[in-house]
């Protein structure tokens, strides 16, 4: 006959360890997924980054002196890209753009005087677009060289007309090897100047 005195019997202390090991998946499982949820805000973060930097704007360091007195060399801007994806530039906007399509990785600044469609004349120093004369004061001093808008220049459906402000110390649509620039070639508009503090704020374009 079997006594049931001598049957083993769990105590208190015996259950405790398995109580342990609940308690320790638990925190694994709520660690793991604080470090999962860390991981998809970083990655949140870095495409919006990203998207702000290929559709919104972006900082930028102006290098030369064609566009003064408006911009100066080193100069920090921000380049505002939004208008131009639900719009087209107007004109006297500053923009950016490439001026060689075989060069990725150079850019110019200028200012938008011609649009499409429009035929530019420069004669002398005046700037004449449909056979008018263009009454602006951007330039800082009367262009001494028409170049090859010395004879009118008919743009293209896509096509702009861009010069320095500096017009006198500018390679702009009056050279040959730029000429009139292709919409698809304009990466964004000079919004903001942020550097120097002095200089800070939003640019003149109209």
């Amino acid at each position: 006959m079997e006594d049931n005195n001598d049957r083993p019997e769990l105590s208190e202390s015996e259950d405790k360890p398995t109580d342990q090991v609940i308690e320790v998946k638990e925190k694994e499982t709520n660690y793991g997924k604080e470090i999962m949820h860390m991981l998809i805000y970083f990655v949140i973060v870095i495409i919006s980054v990203l998207l702000i930097h290929q559709f919104v704007g972006q900082q930028i360091e102006v290098s030369g002196s064609s566009m003064e007195s408006t911009l100066h060399n080193e100069d920090h801007l921000i380049l505002e890209k939004v208008s131009y994806e639900i719009g087209s530039p107007k004109r006297y906007d500053i923009v950016v753009f490439r001026p060689y399509s075989d060069e990725k990785d150079t850019y110019y600044i200028k200012r938008v005087i011609g649009l499409p469609g429009e035929t530019i004349q420069i004669v002398g120093s005046d700037i004449y677009i449909d056979g008018k004369l263009l009454n602006e004061d951007y330039g800082n001093n009367p262009i001494a060289d028409g170049g090859i808008a010395k004879d009118p220049i008919i743009l293209g459906r896509d096509e702009y007309f861009l010069l320095g402000d500096n017009r006198n110390n500018s390679k702009d649509s009056r050279d040959f090897s730029i000429g009139s620039v292709k919409r698809g070639a304009i990466i964004g508009r000079a919004w903001v100047r942020v550097w120097p503090f002095d200089k800070f704020g939003v640019l003149k374009h109209q």
